[in-house]
């Protein structure tokens, strides 16, 4: 149990509050923009350099690193699984990824989701969502959840309700810098300070 309080984390840390969200059954119907050049592209057992390529561009600036230190063999065991199903959302102008695992029975999680920058704003963000409400609903499941974190887009939580997911829980997630390991560049996510780059400015 965490003490009610300020705790200091080492320097070439990140924290985050991490909320889970679900829904069990269908939401209402979202309305949408109708771009006819927007298509949902089904990715089924996506070469690895590809499928990180996509993760990176939609994931940096918000930190995402999760899938980038994967090991090939371990990044491959998730998503070949035919129980994974990952998708691209393919634009004139962006890109999006939509990333569903049913791999426990009966249930599915919003693994991964999200537009490039360039789309934000556009209406992308509701187009994906419900694309992944008609894939998920048509299966005979019971549950449907992700988890989103203080890292992502500030309106991230407030979209997944509106979406019709409800918080079900908090964590706090302490996960080491990913701008500090290499893993993204020094420049990614400039809105989250890295202090330890700050330390050795010193």
């Amino acid at each position: 149990m965490i003490k009610i309080g300020y705790h200091n984390l080492p320097a070439d840390t990140i924290a985050a509050v991490v909320t889970t969200l679900e829904m069990k059954s269908p939401p209402p119907s979202h309305t949408e923009r109708n771009i006819s050049e927007w298509k949902l592209e089904h990715w089924p057992q996506p070469d690895l350099n590809t499928y990180r390529a996509l993760y990176r561009r939609i994931g940096e600036e918000w930190l995402w690193s999760s899938r980038l230190i994967m090991s090939d063999a371990a990044l491959a065991e998730i998503i070949n699984n035919p129980k994974v199903e990952v998708y691209a959302l393919i634009t004139p102008n962006g890109t999006g990824l939509l990333e569903l695992d049913f791999r426990i029975d009966n249930e599915c999680e919003l693994a991964f989701f999200g537009v490039s920058s360039e789309l934000i704003g556009s209406g992308a963000g509701r187009w994906l969502m419900n694309r992944a409400l008609e894939l998920v609903w048509s299966r005979p499941i019971n549950r449907f959840w992700v988890h989103t974190c203080t890292l992502d887009h500030p309106s991230a939580l407030s979209f997944y309700q509106r979406s019709g997911f409800i918080p079900i829980s908090r964590q706090i997630e302490v996960m080491a810098d990913p701008r500090i390991t290499g893993i993204l560049s020094k420049t990614a996510a400039p809105q989250i300070p890295c202090l330890s780059f700050n330390e050795s400015e010193k």
